[in-house]
């Protein structure tokens, strides 16, 4: 099978989609049904949720686990340059003739009937893992929780849940409070969760449901702390202190992340080992990555060139605090976002940082804000700005001008996935 065929299935099972998006499980149960039932079949579920933060700490979770020896399924989304990402098989991305496989099985079980891309690949995604041993099962939430695709286990091992900020207020509410409360709905009854920084809404939110449930929680600030001090990463819980290495992943909410993924392999009896090679061993592309070859690289010469693919205000924030502890250049930015982002938000942190923007569309993405917008938005908030028709014609033009300059290509995680395609 070519690599081709796992897309024109995909692209078959986009026309099943819903003319309405309505958040329901029942689509779901039908199909896992149809199916016999794979999510009863996995390895210990860690369910993960949050706007913020849960990519990395499942990320940090599967590094620990695989230095200890552990093997594990993860799921994610959405995917940077290929669908296979999202489906990693007991530590490997899903290999092409599996992936097809599988997404034709759920196809034919499907029959037919309405059912979302997500829904449909997320069975998809649980019936490769039943096939496949491992020790754990890692799970992202797509968007939400309480009516997420992954939300169908009764009994996961542990859940997470990351910081809750504004996102996505189409579909899961106007508040953060409201969005808190679709978050905390993957708790359940008698099962732990890692509660990362939380708001004090959103906070309120998750304790009055976990007491409602009776879901015992583990609270940053109170059951477990976790902060920086003198270049190290101090995390303390009440079986003790760790003097731990700064993660690997660049800035303070890494920081904070990396708190929840200790507390959770801490409460599942791993060591010390295993949490210091889970802040220190963890890949995520498009977390402020930096990138060290390709045609993007040929082009910028000396230029120092950075990714990320966060898009919402509380990831304006945290960019701008990575880019904060960075040795002092002068900062490029180029921007493409989705027009369902709050870009105002977005960039009224980067703002007192940037020396001159360029703002793009995204390629391939009808939902993109067009680049004459994206600009629109950088002059409001007082930068220097103008479009450019693409990434690599923006870092050039960068290059040329500013030999010593830094840029941060951001915005989106589309754009990003198309950086890193097109970036080899």
């Amino acid at each position: 099978m070519s690599t081709a065929h796992s897309d024109i299935i995909l692209e078959r099972l986009m026309s099943l989609h819903p003319k309405l998006m309505d958040l329901t499980l029942d689509r779901v149960y039908r199909l896992l049904a149809a199916l016999d039932h794979p999510e009863l079949k996995l390895p210990p579920v860690i369910h993960l949720a949050g706007t913020n933060g849960k990519g990395s700490t499942q990320a940090m979770l599967a590094a620990g686990l695989k230095a200890a020896g552990k093997s594990v399924h993860a799921y994610t989304s959405p995917h940077l340059a290929r669908f296979h990402e999202r489906i990693r098989v007991a530590g490997d991305l899903i290999t092409e003739n599996d992936l097809a496989a599988i997404l034709e099985e759920c196809e034919v079980a499907n029959g037919g009937i309405q059912i979302t891309y997500f829904e449909i690949t997320t069975c998809a995604a649980f019936l490769a893992f039943a096939r496949t041993p491992a020790d754990y099962t890692l799970l992202e939430v797509g968007l939400g929780g309480r009516l997420d695709a992954t939300n169908v286990f009764d009994k996961p091992e542990l859940t997470i849940i990351t910081p809750v900020s504004f996102d996505h207020p189409q579909f899961l509410g106007d508040t953060v409070a409201e969005i808190a409360g679709e978050k905390a709905g993957i708790l359940k009854r008698g099962v732990t969760c890692v509660v990362g920084p939380q708001p004090d809404d959103a906070l309120d939110v998750i304790e009055a449901k976990a007491r409602r449930i009776g879901a015992p929680l583990l609270l940053h600030g109170q059951h477990w702390h976790v902060g920086e001090e003198n270049g190290r990463l101090v995390y303390q819980d009440e079986t003790g202190l760790l003097d731990l290495p700064l993660p690997n992943l660049i800035g303070a909410h890494q920081v904070q992340n990396a708190g929840a993924a200790i507390a959770a392999l801490r409460y599942l009896g791993f060591d010390e080992a295993t949490s210091e090679a889970a802040i220190t061993q963890a890949e995520w592309p498009a977390r402020m990555q930096r990138l060290k070859h390709g045609p993007l690289i040929d082009a910028a010469s000396n230029v120092e060139l950075w990714l990320d693919g966060g898009h919402n205000a509380a990831c304006g924030e945290a960019i701008a605090e990575a880019l904060g502890r960075l040795p002092k250049r002068p900062l490029h930015v180029i921007c493409g976002m989705l027009n369902t982002k709050d870009i105002s938000g977005y960039l009224a942190p980067l703002a007192p940082l940037v020396d001159s923007f360029q703002g793009v569309s995204i390629p391939g993405e009808t939902a993109t804000l067009p680049a004459s917008e994206t600009v629109a938005a950088a002059r409001s908030a007082g930068m220097t700005a103008s479009e450019a028709p693409d990434v690599l014609t923006a870092v050039a033009a960068v290059a040329t001008n500013h030999p010593d300059a830094r840029i941060l290509i951001c915005g989106s995680l589309y754009l990003a996935g198309n950086v890193l395609r097109d970036n080899g």
